[in-house]
């Protein structure tokens, strides 16, 4: 029987009885008390963009004339593929009635009526015909390459705001366990993407909450580096901001003479660093790094301000293939949602190159609320903010790869709600067993190629690991399905794949110590080729 149930608005908070007050930032981010946030990841890789040649005085960039000469700003010759990651605070649903899992087979591997019905699919909407349990096609949709259930709210907003995306995307779906209202899910993979090689021109790491993450969900210890501890950035002052040189400017009306004040400064203490050098000879260790740290500071304020001389080439708000008539977002849109602005703000940054990857926090995602509605109207929301990035991508024919997460997971049970004209299942409480991640990839020059693993069904790599006919994680199904540091590994290795660089996932430049397995093992957790639009490691 239908239920008759008051939902909320997708901004509205959520407030559970079986939940105690929410007291903590994750808390109160998972039911929507406060805004999710935003992580950015990045450092210097200007000559990507073919904007005017540097500037900044050869001298400072020369090892002949330093003795602190690691600021090789624009040194890198390309870039490694854009990365954005979906933090979706609460415990938001993925498998099932948003992206299709199955048993061993794939996707395609169906589960049995009573697991869909735990997914929140009734049978008139289960992707099988007949009981025959062989999917049907009639409610499942290829339009991103990863399989989606055909009435998915996520899959509906991201179509909302993309367009021409057919034939340029694939993914793929990681089932995995993921702890319910906990902080603890080391489920953010950007200090692992960072140490993968991905950079950008201007930021390292940043975010709108004060964590280690910048996110909700924390990062693997292990992958932690203090030096690219985050900073804030969730709307677009924040994004124009970054070009700021303080008081200077009201000192000096023309950039150029503000370059050559730092560029001053940046000799000045170089003078004063080798004065209170305590070494014989020159500086070692970590004693060096600091320095080259601090030498380096004035001269990469000089080289941003020198290649954005106005904010507004940042600004998300003042890019017409963002928003106006012809954008991704109206004006209403953009000025009416502070999810839009924020995602507009990281996609920018990362598809612009400025920073290399970024994390988008969507909060209020703890929506087992005893309606269907609620959780539909936030996944769509999440959905149009994906598509938008993926948009955005294709605007600028630039490669992306987006990752989304969230920590735990909801089932239904049983209880039927009509929205849309369609009936689903009610989210009645948190369950860590249903939950799944996946990621999509997007490539300008064509979809990225599934592996064909010695003539067996490629599209089982469309799916890492499986559930159980009930729609419970198969634990042992791969290292990720139980573990969610080794989630982000397999997301991680996933990433460097689409360089052609797995193999190198293991040398002790990079992961030497991960939980994967040997190599013929980690080779079974990479779901594509590498991308055609990457050639040697990075973007051509």
């Amino acid at each position: 029987m239908a239920r008759r149930n008051r939902y909320t608005h997708p901004d509205e908070a959520l407030r559970h009885p079986g939940h105690r007050r929410p007291l903590t930032r994750r808390e109160l981010i998972a039911q929507g008390f406060r805004a999710g946030g935003a992580t950015l990841l990045g450092t210097s890789l200007f000559s990507l963009f073919g904007q005017r040649a540097q500037a900044i005085s050869p001298d400072l960039l020369d090892p002949a004339h330093t003795r602190y000469s690691s600021c090789d700003l624009g040194a890198v010759a390309g870039r490694k593929l854009p990365f954005i990651c979906f933090d979706l605070a609460g415990g938001a649903n993925i498998a099932g009635s948003n992206v299709i899992v199955g048993g061993p087979g794939g996707q395609r591997d169906a589960l049995s009526a009573a697991g869909y019905g735990r997914l929140g699919l009734p049978p008139a909407i289960q992707p099988f015909a007949n009981n025959a349990m062989t999917l049907s096609g009639d409610f499942t949709d290829d339009t991103l390459g990863l399989l989606f259930h055909a009435d998915s709210a996520i899959l509906r907003g991201i179509l909302d705001k993309s367009s021409g995306l057919r034939g340029f995307v694939n993914g793929a779906v990681i089932p995995g366990r993921s702890e319910n209202d906990t902080g603890n899910n080391p489920h953010n993979p950007m200090y692992g993407i960072y140490r993968a090689g991905l950079r950008g021109q201007i930021l390292q790491l940043i975010g709108s909450e004060n964590s280690e993450s910048g996110g909700n969900s924390i990062a693997p210890a292990m992958l932690i580096d203090p030096e690219i501890r985050p900073t804030k950035i969730d709307r677009p002052t924040d994004a124009s901001g970054l070009v700021d040189v303080g008081d200077l400017k009201l000192l000096l009306d023309d950039s150029e003479d503000i370059v050559s004040v730092l560029e001053s400064m940046k000799r000045i203490t170089d003078f004063k660093l080798d004065l209170v050098n305590t070494r014989i000879g020159n500086p070692t260790g970590e004693d060096q790094r600091l320095k080259e740290r601090l030498s380096c500071e004035y001269l990469r304020s000089a080289d941003t301000l020198e290649k954005f001389s106005s904010p507004d080439a940042l600004d998300p708000s003042r890019d017409p293939l963002i928003v106006g008539a012809g954008g991704i977002f109206s004006q209403v849109e953009f000025d009416g949602d502070r999810e839009f602005s924020k995602a507009a703000s990281v996609m920018k940054l990362v598809l612009d190159g400025i920073a290399g990857a970024g994390t988008i926090e969507m909060g209020g995602f703890d929506y087992h609320t005893g309606d269907r509605r609620t959780g539909e109207a936030r996944d769509f929301r999440a959905g149009q903010c994906i598509g938008a990035c993926l948009d955005y991508a294709r605007r600028t024919a630039t490669p992306l790869m987006i990752y989304v997460f969230s920590d735990g997971s909801v089932s239904s049970d049983g209880g039927i709600e009509m929205v849309n004209g369609v009936e689903k299942g009610v989210w009645s409480g948190d369950n860590s067993s249903t939950a799944a991640s996946f990621f999509l990839v997007y490539d300008p020059a064509g979809a990225p190629t599934l592996i064909d693993a010695g003539g067996s069904d490629p599209l089982q790599r469309q799916q890492l690991g499986w559930m159980r006919p009930d729609a419970s994680v198969e634990t042992a199904a791969t290292p990720a399905a139980n573990n969610v540091n080794l989630m982000v590994e397999t997301v991680i290795l996933n990433y460097m794949a689409l360089h052609g660089e797995q193999n190198l996932f293991a040398d002790p430049r990079f992961f030497p110590r991960h939980g994967l397995g040997g190599g013929a093992n980690r080779d079974r957790l990479v779901a594509f080729e590498p991308l055609q639009s990457i050639n040697g490691g990075v973007l051509g």
